[in-house]
């Protein structure tokens, strides 16, 4: 049985056993001798009931990415102006976009506003929705076209801008409304 033992030992290196095969090793060594012997040849190792895991406190080492550049806080609106803005931005769009909507043939149009949510349903085509996000000073738009963007309120051009391509919020509904129902629409 000793011999089992050291096989068994030799043979299962940093692997995890299953508790019950644990229990039963456990059983046998202790029928054998209450303190087995193992060859000096063999690893050491610990039997454990529980799946492990390799924790690393360095950070990972990404190549080159460059990190996001810093946000300048002292840029950021303050929370009332930020809310002006925004909520100008939002009720000025759902005026264009009800325009919009009387002069376009699209089944399920629909535009509403509720709990600072602007939502444009083009049926078929797409659901857009714009809405603020105050933590963090922007306007977002979900797009059927274009997917998520995060646009920042940019005081030199006036415009809410998607930092990542310089695009404005105005430009991109546009563009995107064009190209989905075929008829422009002006929303500056």
């Amino acid at each position: 049985m000793m011999q089992y033992l050291r096989r068994v030992s030799s043979t299962i290196h940093h692997q995890t056993l299953p508790f019950r095969t644990f229990s039963k090793l456990l059983e046998l060594s202790s029928s054998i001798s209450s303190t087995p012997s193992f060859p000096s040849s063999s690893r050491t190792f610990y039997f454990s009931p529980f799946p492990s895991r390799t924790f690393c406190s360095r950070p990972p080492d990404f190549g080159d990415v460059q990190s996001p550049a810093a946000i300048d806080y002292s840029s950021l609106l303050q929370e009332n102006e930020f809310h002006k803005l925004a909520d100008s931005t939002i009720h000025h769009l759902l005026e264009k976009l009800e325009e919009y909507g009387d002069n376009v043939d699209i089944d399920g149009f629909d535009v509403d506003y509720g709990n600072e949510v602007l939502t444009l349903k083009l049926g078929n085509l797409g659901t857009y929705v714009v809405n603020k996000q105050t933590p963090n000073r922007q306007i977002w738009l979900s797009s059927p076209v274009s997917g998520p963007s995060r646009f920042d309120w940019d005081s030199s051009s006036q415009a809410w801008v998607y930092r990542r391509n310089q695009a404005n919020l105005f430009s991109v509904l546009e563009r995107e409304l064009e190209e989905l129902c075929g008829e422009s629409v002006s929303l500056s």
